[in-house]
């Protein structure tokens, strides 16, 4: 596609905690292979785009995150640009919209509550059982390690809440811890190219939460069924790169806890970028038709 020029996006390194680097890396890795296939590519950081906009292209290639960038992409969008990952679909990806599209599609994932940081949550925790439970800031997504905390039981959890509250965070979701193998995966939609681990036993961390669920038990479960159970996902959520966390079981079942709009890619990385730029390609061909 010699004749195309395309735009591509980096994320600002406010959205990349612990993984600047990597999510560097990997956009990259799949700008590189849009070059081999005759494309050219302009590079723009998320400020620029903000501040600057593009240069009239039509094709965007988008790792933002900023609440500013994700309206412009998808003014874009309505424009009839194509935009992957779409600007709706990286809105999609916080916390209280993935946990509401999941929820209401039948994905499996976590039992959830959703509230707002204010309000009193102990008695409604007792009444379900939820002791153990995850607290992740709702409004978007996690910059910080304290925007997703571990806690213990309900009176901590509505300490943390509080905590949420005071630093300006209207909403939370609260998740119920799961017990099992934690598993971290990656893939491109529409591809078959699908990719998991267990990061705690690879030691791949981000801020230490993977320690909780510790060393795998190696529960069975089938991976063309998780591989299918991502890509339904990432269909709901209108993401064609995507990546996540799911916890498997005794059952053998696979229930997501999280799902990321185009994230490090950081394991497999060189095998990945040739499906991200040969799915981005088929999106336009597809348009042109």
């Amino acid at each position: 596609m010699a004749d195309l020029t395309i735009a591509g996006i980096m994320r600002a390194g406010a959205y990349s905690p612990n993984h600047i680097g990597n999510d560097a890396a990997i956009f990259n890795a799949v700008a590189d292979q849009l070059r081999k296939r005759g494309c050219e590519v302009n590079v723009y950081s998320e400020e620029q785009f903000n501040e600057l906009g593009l240069n009239g292209e039509r094709a965007i290639l988008a790792m933002c995150r900023e609440q500013r960038s994700i309206r412009q992409l998808q003014a874009l969008e309505d424009e009839g640009c194509i935009v992957v990952n779409s600007g709706y679909g990286i809105e999609n990806c916080t916390r209280e919209r993935m946990t509401r599209i999941l929820m209401g599609s039948g994905i499996p994932y976590p039992e959830s509550i959703i509230v707002n940081t204010d309000e009193a949550v102990r008695d409604a925790l007792v009444a379900r059982g939820m002791d153990r439970v995850w607290i992740k800031r709702g409004d978007f997504h996690a910059m910080h390690k304290e925007d997703v905390s571990y806690v213990r039981h309900a009176e901590e959890a509505q300490e943390v809440l509080q905590e949420y509250f005071l630093r300006g965070i209207s909403r939370a979701v609260i998740n119920r811890h799961l017990e099992g193998d934690l598993i971290k995966f990656y893939g491109v939609l529409g591809s078959g190219y699908f990719y998991w681990f267990y990061p705690f036993d690879e030691g791949h961390s981000k801020w230490g939460d993977e320690a909780i669920n510790g060393a795998s038990e190696g529960f069975g479960f089938s991976p063309e069924g998780l591989h299918d159970l991502c890509e339904k996902a990432a269909s709901l959520l209108d993401v064609h790169i995507y990546g996540g966390d799911c916890v498997v079981g005794a059952d053998g079942v696979a229930r997501i806890i999280d799902f990321n709009d185009w994230p490090s890619f950081a394991p497999c990385r060189s095998e990945a970028a040739p499906f991200i730029a040969r799915a981005f390609l088929a999106q336009i061909k597809k348009n042109r038709r």
